[in-house]
């Protein structure tokens, strides 16, 4: 547990090689793009990701993923979209057995696979790991406190990565609920794009504890069907990640949905960002997960028609506030 590798390189790749550097670990970070290695090893920063932070302790950064992947613990943090590429990438390249730990929150589209189900496929002959929770990279980089999940049914091995990432600001704690963290840390990104259309629009704080609250509930149902646990919605995978990611400006998603409701495009709001808006690609996958599994999730399909189909805020809004009344805690 001395030598971590990161494969990815924007900010939240970068926050957790810091933080594995300030707990005393070896690291090896890979980015794909060269200007960020150039920066880490020049100025001790990744100017295109985390402009602001200085990498002290300073990490090493590469574009060649064999040499990050010479690790006893990888940690994967690209795009949920492109994990399965990475997981290929690199398979060549990986020692068997190492531990992978994936960080990345969505669910693919297309095959509408989990994070973990995808690396199983393309990785074998690896202990799988995932760790979430309610982390804005920024402040993971800075020291502040923060706590996290991480999930394994490798409950002795998930102990010992918490014990060897932990600092005095950075907590992780063990679960062996993977398939209900995942869902969890994937879904909330849609419904914080639609808290933030919800307060965009000036619809009030009641009404986005409204949509906090029964989007809550979908993501819970969703969860429990995938094989899940409820109560893992109930900590910092769930509530926790999902508290912070649709109440904040900070929140990459929140923010796209209040430009949304405040009548910016959505090719107007994407077309000034670098970094990936999760959110906006995983409403299509958890859709479509929810309908294989029977689900109801009238918020989440409201998003994706919202994201994906040309559908109007207003009128997405008028069909969710006219739906049938039901009791509340019904499945």
């Amino acid at each position: 547990m001395q030598r971590f590798g990161v494969i990815g390189g924007g900010a939240w790749g970068t926050a957790l090689a810091l933080t594995a550097r300030r707990a005393g670990r070896s690291v090896i970070l890979w980015a794909r793009e060269p200007e960020v290695v150039d920066s880490i090893a020049k100025e001790g920063r990744n100017t295109l990701f985390l402009p602001d932070i200085p990498l002290n302790p300073p990490i090493t950064a590469t574009t060649d993923p064999a040499v990050a992947s010479k690790a006893d613990v990888l940690l994967l943090v690209p795009p949920a979209q492109f994990l399965r590429a990475t997981c290929v990438a690199i398979k060549p390249h990986l020692p068997k057995k190492v531990p992978v730990v994936i960080c990345a929150k969505g669910i693919e589209r297309g095959t509408c696979a989990l994070m973990t189900a995808i690396v199983e496929e393309t990785l074998p002959d690896h202990p799988v790991l995932i760790l979430s929770g309610p982390t804005f990279a920024k402040d993971v980089a800075l020291g502040l406190p923060t706590a996290v999940t991480l999930a394994t049914t490798h409950l002795d091995l998930g102990r010992d990565i918490a014990e060897a990432l932990k600092t005095k600001t950075f907590r992780p704690y063990v679960s062996s609920d993977p398939i209900g963290v995942e869902v969890g840390g994937a879904a909330k990104n849609v419904l914080a794009i639609g808290c933030g259309i919800a307060d965009g629009k000036g619809l009030g704080a009641n009404a986005r504890a409204a949509l906090l609250t029964r989007g809550l509930a979908e993501i819970v149902r969703l969860a429990v069907a995938c094989g899940g646990r409820a109560e893992t919605l109930m900590g910092l995978a769930g509530l926790g990640d999902l508290v912070l990611t649709a109440t904040s400006m900070q929140s990459r998603n929140y923010s796209l949905g209040m430009a949304l409701g405040q009548g910016q495009t959505l090719d107007q709001v994407l077309g000034t960002r670098r970094a990936v808006t999760e959110g906006v690609y995983t409403a299509e996958a958890v859709v479509k997960l929810a309908a294989q599994k029977g689900v109801d999730m009238p918020i989440m399909s409201a998003m994706d028609r919202i994201l994906n189909q040309n559908a109007g805020v207003d009128e997405e809004l008028h069909a969710l506030l006219t739906r049938p009344l039901r009791d509340e805690l019904d499945a």
